[in-house]
């Protein structure tokens, strides 16, 4: 049995078409609750799972540390790591927050997804650099979200939240003898 409601939350009145996308002040801006938690549960661990595109097209899986400051959602990696070679390739990514050990979902499971915009203004860097204090050298990325996702369950229903820029969040309650979802 799946249950759908929709949220009155969105950018403009569109589809949310090809290219839409926000910084993080932007999902806090339109969806706070959802930003907050989602925040929250990439705030439990230090190293979440990066999803990039290898130059043949298929996935890469790396570990990333992501810091929520001044507004942004920032990925800092390290010089010549092959994640910098595939977002300077092609910006797409999504970020999955570590679940931690154990098999329940008490504190929800997170991913975002968007694209990764190259910081190479000195200023920016070095104001993050002295907050951060990452080894140098390093190559800073700001996210560009088109997408954010929180699964949590609420017996006997699995609920995933959604939410992209021009779209209403999301809300879908489903449980195992559900017939299959239509992906987008």
């Amino acid at each position: 049995m799946a249950h759908e409601s929709t949220g009155k939350e969105g950018i403009g009145s569109g589809a949310g078409g090809e290219g839409a996308a926000v910084g993080w002040s932007g999902v806090e801006a339109v969806v706070p609750e959802l930003a907050r938690r989602v925040r929250e549960r990439f705030g439990v661990h230090r190293h979440h799972v990066l999803a990039t595109v290898r130059k043949d097209g298929a996935p890469r899986l790396t570990g990333l540390e992501a810091d929520f400051r001044h507004g942004e959602l920032w990925l800092g990696m390290m010089t010549g790591s092959r994640k910098v070679a595939d977002l300077r390739r092609d910006p797409r990514f999504s970020l999955h927050a570590n679940p931690g050990p154990g098999t329940d979902l008490a504190d929800g499971e997170v991913r975002v997804s968007g694209r990764a915009v190259e910081v190479t203004d000195p200023g920016q860097v070095a104001r993050y650099a002295a907050a951060v204090q990452p080894p140098e050298p390093f190559h800073l990325f700001r996210a560009e979200l088109t997408e954010v996702v929180r699964t949590t369950t609420e017996p006997p229903y699995v609920v995933v939240e959604t939410w992209a820029p021009g779209r209403a969040r999301r809300t879908i309650r489903r449980t195992s003898n559900a017939p299959a979802q239509q992906g987008e």
